[in-house]
């Protein structure tokens, strides 16, 4: 649940409650909006909250969000990396997995984004729709590379 759950956060504790924290995913599409400062966009990334994304993640997570689904929109669809520093900003400041999303041209990219920016999962589209890839590869390097995956 992304922009549901902005709107009313008591959405997440709900569903937390009846579903499980393990069920309850929170997403969020995050822009920067300062160095080390990132805003939550709503609407499928198009309008801006002026809430800060980090508090937000930590409110999810009090709220019982068992995971939270990380987009940098400055990042998504570049196929440039992931940012790496938004990603880490929550990986040290939660204490659920976060799952990187926007930005992955390569399995290099997820790479970085898991080891520097301490994701705990990584998201990617475009490499696998445009068979750039498959997650075979993506998962042999990543294996190779030092990360568990199943393969």
């Amino acid at each position: 649940m992304n922009t549901s759950a902005v709107k009313d956060p008591s959405l997440v504790r709900r569903a937390s409650r009846r579903f499980g924290s393990q069920c309850v995913v929170v997403a969020i599409d995050a822009k920067s909006r300062a160095r080390n400062k990132w805003e939550v966009y709503v609407n499928g990334g198009r309008t801006p909250t002026g809430i800060d994304a980090v508090e937000w993640g930590r409110k999810a997570e009090r709220l019982g969000a068992g995971e939270i689904l990380l987009t940098s929109m400055d990042k998504d669809g570049t196929r440039d990396g992931y940012d790496t520093g938004l990603t880490r900003a929550f990986s040290e400041n939660l204490n659920i997995p976060i799952i990187a999303s926007g930005g992955a041209g390569g399995p290099g990219h997820m790479f970085e984004v898991l080891k520097d920016g301490k994701a705990d999962a990584v998201l990617a589209a475009s490499i696998f729709h445009y068979r750039e890839y498959s997650v075979r590869e993506v998962k042999r390097y990543l294996n190779n590379k030092g990360i568990k995956v199943r393969i």
